[in-house]
């Protein structure tokens, strides 16, 4: 098994045991399980393997919390209607009595209630999938029109054709918080947590696993990566899988501040023809923020990228806000860059190794993770210490990448695939493509790879129906055509 080792490291080629014995300590400190990257996942697994009772380490580059990565810019989104698949909701479900829970250990309010809208066309699949999501599972909710949402939130000016399912139980958590929140609790049950320490290699070792970072040799039984958009570079294996990608979140000062405040403006999932977009009431900083999804599409090195925002970011993000949110168009108070790190199929990576049974990989969840970070880590803790969860991850196992039908019935338009910018004509919706811009067109890639020696096949064709993926045991949307 070859090393796998950091993207710090400038010699790609050394292993965890050719660093010179003097640097590190005489006895290597061992640990019942190592987290590398205490983002908001790792942070959670810390806390939950800490609770119960096991010699915890974990390993962060950068500082507890920090901007470089997926979980920060005040406020995340949390909905039980869950239009990307109705299972997910049993994981939302036992997600949100972890965050009520970790609420009260830390005596700190994390979880913000508005309600959440999902909306767009009658017949898009955000609509349809959040609508099916809570008929499914009893959920209450209202189903409104674009006038009748305006009516009722003034702050919202969609369309009279749009439809929106309206959940009272949505609304977004302080992801900042939330991670102070994991790493303080784990560190109060026995937790060790470094900041600042790069890992630069880790391998099997005996019966576990050893780990090299910029400070010292540590030795584990169970080893959690949890690195969000640096995850292929610690996992080779992930390479083709996890694809880092440049988002881009704006705060307008509105024009009628009182619409949107927590109690008059809940959190949104929005499709239009320029795309689909997501937002918050004012929380936190000054400024109504929100985001289009996947922004432009640029495929990025999550070391080496234009982090500030410029012209062209903040002039997509201010039209949209001019046609669908009037009252919230005002002067530009923030832009902060963070990261999306994509799966083919846009579902989480929840899984053990497939060669190595005690090396748990923990989500680059796409865009859409943050909800589930309290049940990820109790899921994450439960494969380190048994192996295996009670939660149903089956949509989240890494097996399902080495099938050819399942690849297959994944669009080749998928960013992670293909790689791109925002002139992909990509369909959001039925007769809605992606609008071009000055920004560059897609690029896409018909390679096709030997499937003994990758896990994605490429360039596959698409003749594969419902039926012979559901009989593969894949559990797919309604309309796989535009779920991505």
């Amino acid at each position: 098994m070859n090393t796998h080792l950091s993207p710090l490291r400038e010699n790609p080629r050394l292993s965890a045991s050719e660093f010179p014995p003097a640097r590190l300590n005489d006895i290597p400190k061992h640990y019942d399980a190592i987290v590398l990257g205490v983002g908001a996942m790792g942070g959670a697994a810390c806390y939950q393997l800490a609770k119960r009772g096991k010699r915890v380490l974990g390993l962060e580059q950068f500082s507890i919390p920090h901007e470089q990565g997926s979980s920060h810019g005040m406020t995340r989104i949390i909905r039980l209607a869950y239009y990307e698949h109705p299972s997910y909701v049993n994981l939302l479900r036992r997600s949100y009595e972890l965050w009520y829970e970790l609420e009260n250990v830390v005596n700190e309010k994390l979880f913000y209630k508005t309600g959440s809208i999902d909306a767009g066309p009658e017949d898009s699949w955000v609509f349809q999938g959040s609508w099916r999501s809570c008929k499914e599972h009893d959920l209450p909710h209202q189903v409104l029109t674009g006038a009748e949402l305006h009516r009722k939130f003034p702050g919202y000016n969609l369309p009279d054709s749009t439809m929106a399912v309206l959940q009272p139980d949505g609304g977004f958590l302080a992801p900042e918080k939330c991670i102070v929140a994991f790493v303080t609790a784990a560190q109060a049950a026995g937790a060790e947590i470094h900041g600042h320490e790069p890992v630069l290699g880790w391998e099997p070792y005996l019966d576990g696993f050893k780990v090299i970072t910029t400070r010292d040799e540590y030795h584990c039984d169970k080893l959690i990566i949890s690195a969000g958009a640096w995850a292929a570079k610690m996992i080779p294996e992930l390479r083709d899988l996890t694809v880092p990608e440049r988002q881009i979140l704006a705060w307008l000062q509105p024009a009628r501040p009182e619409l949107f405040q927590s109690e008059n403006f809940p959190v949104f999932n929005l499709l239009v023809e320029e795309g689909r977009y997501y937002g918050f009431p004012i929380h936190g900083i000054p400024g109504f923020k929100f985001a289009r999804y996947h922004h432009f599409e640029e495929i990025v090195d999550p070391d080496d990228f234009e982090r500030e925002a410029n012209d062209d970011d903040e002039r997509a993000l201010r039209e949209f806000c001019e046609r669908y949110f009037p009252s919230g168009v005002g002067p530009t108070m923030t832009l902060k860059s963070c990261i999306f790190t994509n799966t083919p199929d846009r579902h989480f990576i929840i899984d053990t190794h497939p060669e190595m049974k005690n090396l748990v990989i923990v989500s680059p969840c796409s865009g859409h993770g943050f909800k589930f970070v309290s049940v990820i880590g109790e899921i994450a803790a439960d494969l380190a210490q048994y192996g295996s969860t009670r939660h149903d991850i089956s949509l989240f196992q890494l097996a399902r990448f080495y099938d050819p039908i399942y690849m297959s019935s994944i669009p080749q338009t998928h960013r992670a695939i293909g790689g791109g910018k925002h002139g992909a004509q990509r369909s959001h919706t039925s007769g809605y493509p992606t609008p071009p811009t000055a920004r560059g067109q897609r690029q896409t890639s018909n390679v096709k790879r030997d499937a003994s020696n990758v896990n994605v096949i490429r360039g596959v064709s698409h003749g594969v129906s419902r039926a012979q993926a559901e009989e593969w045991g894949y559990q797919l949307p309604e309309d796989v055509s535009t779920f991505w």
